[in-house]
């Protein structure tokens, strides 16, 4: 598990996804799930990871076995949290400080109180005693040839109340030999001039290496965190996507990639840096949350521009109106169509999807209005992309892209007396000159169209048995009320190999459903390399 890492030790990117970002709603980590973002975040390249608190519950100290044993680390350093030895002890008798050894790991965060009131109040010893604690802990596992960072949890509340006080538990943990003290903004409450203002005074004052540890409760940990490497910090403490307690913590990959590109520091081992969307999404779906689209740097929608004016300008330099070159983090740009598109914008995703436009105007002229005249009655093409190519081929090619022909459809919904409901659909359709009649039940009526419609087209389409619809979402829109509204469905469909997504708009929700279900088949056939119907 010894990580040999290529850069020094001026500057750490620490990671707490595993003890801090775990404390989030919704997030419940096995050992195996542990496991598997270790392995990424240190694929990543961060100097540190915090994997838990062994000792304080058996899922922590097997995860530490195992990482001893399971994981040949890189480029980080695997760390073990636990806190200072309890009052009236010694350091060396603590289970809990012995657990800490126990763990195997080399590296180990001691959280300690900073905040005169913690200590009186939720420690209940004095605070001299809390100083000791403080020594007394750091300089036995420094003995123990143990790396030791403290973490002054509720720091900057406590140097609001008694700064003094908080700057007396740094330099005890400095001088008992801290290799790092991190300043925590346990409550997030700090905004940016104030984590610097106090960082800065802190760093003067004790002369310790300071490290920061910003939750985000004023959407400001990001900036907070780097605020405080303004001020001198050269340890910074985040989490995955930013996961954690609450509203989070400071959110890895920004602070990363601000690092990296804005500040110019090296942080992370060469290469790694265009990892970084690949590695955030990929930690999403260990902990079985979608993604954010539009977290900065590695959201889809980060670099995905969709008004007319914009993709004016790109299409002459993409400079223009991106911050970075989207692939130096991994990330892609992106044309969404909507009726806010121009020329530009067709031209562009043209681009993107493979189809030259040929500088034809009215072509493309032609493209901008037919978007415009759909999305007023409700389709939305930044959603599907699959829908827009079909409409842009039918405009550049004069006629629609055809793989079979629909005769009529229907879907019944049977209410019986006792409770049950049956749901079936009859699908009739001309292909390849045949005419098809199928017939198909399901769990619900759109179930069941899909079935009918697969029954219909697999013996003259065996490449449609790999498709699969992945999601399915509903929107009524505005304009008529109850049950006379307009819906609109999107349908996301995967062959196993990439996703598409269709659209369909109606005056029911079935019909729009059926809308949407011809464009995913047609899409996927296209996808497959067969030639439509003449």
């Amino acid at each position: 598990m010894t990580a040999t890492s290529e850069l020094d030790d001026s500057f750490h990117v620490f990671d707490t996804t595993l003890r801090d970002g775990a404390q989030r709603e919704g997030i419940n980590l096995t050992v195996a799930d542990k496991l598997a973002i270790a392995r990424h975040l240190d694929e990543f390249g961060v100097g540190f990871i915090e994997g838990g608190w062994p000792g304080a519950n058996p899922r922590d100290t097997e995860f530490f076995a195992r990482a001893r044993q399971e994981i040949e680390f890189r480029h980080a350093q695997l760390v073990a949290f636990g806190s200072t030895r309890r009052a009236g002890a010694t350091a060396e008798q603590d289970p809990q400080v012995r657990a800490l050894l126990d763990s195997g790991a080399q590296v180990i965060t001691l959280v300690a109180k900073s905040h005169d009131r913690h200590v009186e109040l939720a420690l209940r010893t004095t605070l001299d005693e809390n100083l000791a604690m403080v020594r007394d802990t750091v300089s036995y596992l420094k003995g123990q040839g143990r790396r030791v960072f403290v973490d002054c949890e509720h720091f900057f509340d406590g140097y609001r109340a008694n700064p003094e006080y908080a700057k007396a538990v740094v330099r005890a943990a400095s001088e008992a030999g801290a290799d790092v003290v991190v300043l925590c903004d346990t409550n997030g409450g700090m905004l940016p001039a104030q984590i610097q203002a106090v960082v800065a005074t802190v760093l003067a004052d004790t002369g310790a290496r300071l490290g920061i540890h910003a939750q985000d409760d004023t959407g400001c940990a990001v900036a907070n965190t780097l605020a405080a490497v303004d001020a001198g910090a050269t340890h910074v403490q985040c989490t995955a996507n930013g996961y954690g307690e609450r509203v989070g913590n400071a959110n890895l990959f920004p602070v990363v990639a601000a690092l990296e590109l804005k500040y110019g520091k090296k942080v992370l081992p060469e290469g790694r840096l265009r990892e970084m969307t690949r590695i955030s999404h990929a930690i999403a779906e260990v902990v079985n949350l979608t993604p954010s689209t539009h977290q900065p740097y590695v959201g889809v929608s980060a670099f995905a521009h969709k008004a007319g004016l914009h993709a004016s300008a790109i299409k002459v330099d993409p400079d223009l109106y991106q911050h970075i070159d989207p692939e130096r983090v991994g990330n892609t740009m992106r044309m969404l169509v909507s009726d806010m598109a121009g020329r530009a914008s067709i031209e562009l995703k043209g681009k993107e999807l493979g189809i030259d436009l040929g500088g034809d105007r009215e072509l493309v002229g032609r493209v901008v209005e037919r978007v415009k005249e759909r999305e007023l009655k409700g389709y939305t093409y930044e959603a599907a992309d699959a829908s827009f190519e079909l409409l842009l081929r039918t405009e550049a090619e004069g006629r629609p892209l055809k793989y079979f022909d629909v005769e009529s459809w229907r879907a019944i919904v049977e209410d019986r007396p006792d409770g049950s409901h049956a749901n079936e659909a009859t699908v009739k359709l001309w292909a390849k000159s045949e005419r098809i009649v199928a017939t198909a039940e399901g769990n619900g009526p759109v179930n069941a169209l899909d079935r009918a419609l697969r029954v219909a087209l697999e013996k003259i389409y065996p490449q449609l048995a790999k498709l699969e619809l992945v999601d399915y979402k509903v929107r009524i829109l505005e304009g008529k009320h109850g049950t006379q509204s307009t819906t609109r469905v999107l349908i996301a469909t995967s062959d196993g190999a990439g996703e598409w997504s269709t659209v369909g708009v109606a005056d029911n929700v079935i019909a729009a459903s059926w809308q949407a279900l011809e464009d995913a088949y047609t899409y996927g056939l296209l996808r497959a390399g067969v030639e439509p119907a003449a």
